[in-house]
């Protein structure tokens, strides 16, 4: 396809993805004191099953990192999947840039996230370590949480799901228990989840580098130069292999903002550390209809869900 074509079509994508109203969560609760230490809940809208908690999905947002793009412009995705009969609780976390204080825990300017492949003159992407304490103790909280203020979900049924840079994140936190002993997000034993399910992820933070995936989001998140080789350890879901959980990448051929070939070294670095990662490569789909409510992408993204969830 000439690259004006596929440029086009990927700005169209892109609009109709942003181009829904944000939907305000049934609750929202703090898991820390800061603005962005919050989790937005859906209640699910249907029941699906014999009745009783639902599975509880997890949403990690994308935007590359960076201060603009907050969980605001996930908010029709979380609303979707509340109408598909799950639980969903959508995660806040801290960014890199400069984001005004106390208004990343109310809303974003949604219309901004189509920007993260954008380069040059983008903000830095993500805080170290501030990006990962936030993911690791809302993850933490998550189980009382959702007891207090979501009882139709069910944390023992969880499935974490993440988009772009949010699924770098879910891949990482599920990985958690093989980070190196002196980590201080290390757990002791795998996370309990049912699984997850990574949206175009920022899977191989090496091969995102080579790539410039992002403005060069993966080098502004851990640092550059030897800081980049130093905290990849700690930080790439592809050197944190087998994670002993059930995985789904689901990837659009397309997608011009993190290429297929990030997803498939994830794969490829899993299949050589003994597990078998799943991988789903969409056809003439970019990087955003697998968060946008009415594309075809979205409701194969959900059958993923389904099957690890149910």
């Amino acid at each position: 396809m000439p690259d004006d074509v596929a440029a086009a079509r990927a700005a169209a994508e892109e609009r109709s993805a942003f181009s829904h109203p944000p939907v305000d969560p049934d609750a929202t609760a703090p898991y820390g004191d800061l603005p962005d230490q919050v989790i937005d809940f859906y209640a699910p809208r249907v029941q699906v099953g014999p009745g009783g908690p639902v599975p509880l999905v997890v949403v990690l947002h994308g935007g590359a990192w960076r201060a603009a793009h907050d969980r605001r412009h996930v908010t029709p995705f979380a609303d979707f999947l509340a109408r598909r009969g799950f639980a969903v609780a959508s995660v806040e976390y801290r960014r890199g840039g400069d984001t005004p204080e106390g208004t990343a825990g109310t809303a974003g300017t949604a219309g901004t996230a189509g920007t993260a492949g954008a380069v040059g003159t983008a903000p830095a992407a993500g805080r170290w370590p501030e990006t990962f304490d936030d993911v690791a103790a809302a993850l933490d909280a998550l189980p009382a949480l959702v007891r207090e203020v979501l009882p139709q979900g069910d944390p023992r049924r969880t499935v974490l799901v993440g988009h772009s840079a949010g699924g770098h994140l879910a891949l990482w936190a599920a990985a958690r228990h093989l980070l190196p002993a002196d980590a201080p997000w290390r757990t002791d034993r795998p996370a309990p989840l049912r699984g997850v399910v990574a949206l175009a992820p920022i899977a191989d933070l090496a091969v995102a580098d080579k790539l410039d995936v992002c403005g060069g989001a993966t080098r502004q998140l851990l640092g550059a130069d030897d800081l980049f080789e130093q905290r990849r350890p700690y930080a790439d879901p592809a050197l944190l292999l087998p994670t002993g959980i059930a995985t789904t990448l689901v990837q659009g051929r397309a997608d011009r903002v993190v290429p297929q070939a990030v997803a498939e070294a994830y794969a490829d670095a899993a299949a050589k550390a003994g597990e078998v990662v799943g991988l789903t490569l969409l056809a003439d789909v970019g990087h955003f209809p697998l968060v946008d409510p009415v594309a075809d992408a979205c409701a194969v993204v959900a059958e993923e869900i389904a099957q690890l969830a149910w």
